[in-house]
């Protein structure tokens, strides 16, 4: 006689885990946005090292600039993966059924948390890996200094906490168009053009991806109060928080 297998938290955790990689692996546009950030990212990084090498004196002073420019446009393809991992089934109404099929609200919101981190870090790898060869190819400087280390380790773990952050307040407004048309501008457009305005640069710089872009910067900047590996910390503590409020946001509605 076969006995069932009990259903245990750790079940538990596996099946949402597997629903959200179906979900991902299914949907085009899912699994598309992370490819697309990281083509632009290496793309872009090595055609600005292919057009300017290290004639630009920003990038001769400065390798990391140059190294992860590409990140700039790239990060706005992770922005729009994270606001549809979870955007999507607010906009669509599915968020019903994701409750019904898991009705823990922790597990389901941390399975969509684990894979949207799990993607973006795998793109962070092979942006970074990219970023690294396509500027090295043009400009062999750029491989030398001992930042190269926590630039690359930087250039890996951006990605993931920005689409941490991202889920997390997409969670929040519980809506794929209120997100989008909040962070998109304000990854994109809104957080570089307040660091280049006097009174509101000093706050501006503890902004979450510019705090985090300052880890991938080789030299210092004497104008940021805060070393490169705080500056990732920073970044860290934006997502943490906005992953929280996610989670309070998800369990005090329905939908």
């Amino acid at each position: 006689m076969s006995t069932a297998t009990p259903f245990t938290a750790g079940t538990a955790v596996r099946a949402a885990l597997r629903a959200e990689r179906i979900k991902f692996t299914t949907l085009r546009s899912l699994w598309i946005t992370p490819l697309v950030a990281v083509l632009l990212t290496v793309g872009f990084g090595t055609a600005v090292a292919a057009v300017v090498g290290g004639e630009d004196d920003s990038f001769a002073e400065d390798p990391g600039l140059g190294i992860h420019y590409g990140l700039n446009f790239g990060q706005a393809a992770l922005v729009c993966f994270a606001v549809l991992l979870f955007g999507q089934e607010f906009s669509t109404r599915m968020i019903g059924v994701s409750l019904t099929a898991v009705p823990h609200r922790g597990r389901l919101y941390g399975a969509k948390l684990a894979l949207g981190a799990a993607v973006a870090l795998g793109a962070g790898v092979l942006g970074t890996a990219g970023s690294f060869l396509g500027y090295g190819a043009f400009v062999p400087d750029s491989w030398d200094g001992p930042a190269l280390v926590r630039s690359a380790t930087a250039g890996v773990l951006y990605p993931a906490l920005l689409v941490v952050f991202c889920l997390g307040l997409t969670a929040v407004l519980r809506s794929l168009t209120a997100a989008m048309g909040l962070l998109l501008p304000g990854v994109f457009l809104l957080s570089p053009l307040l660091s280049g305005v006097p009174g509101v640069r000093g706050a501006a710089q503890f902004l979450p991806d510019r705090a985090g872009q300052y880890a991938l910067r080789y030299a210092d900047d004497p104008q940021v109060v805060y070393g490169h590996w705080t500056g990732l910390l920073i970044m860290a503590l934006w997502a943490g928080a906005a992953a929280y409020g996610g989670l309070c946001g998800l369990r005090r509605h329905v939908t």
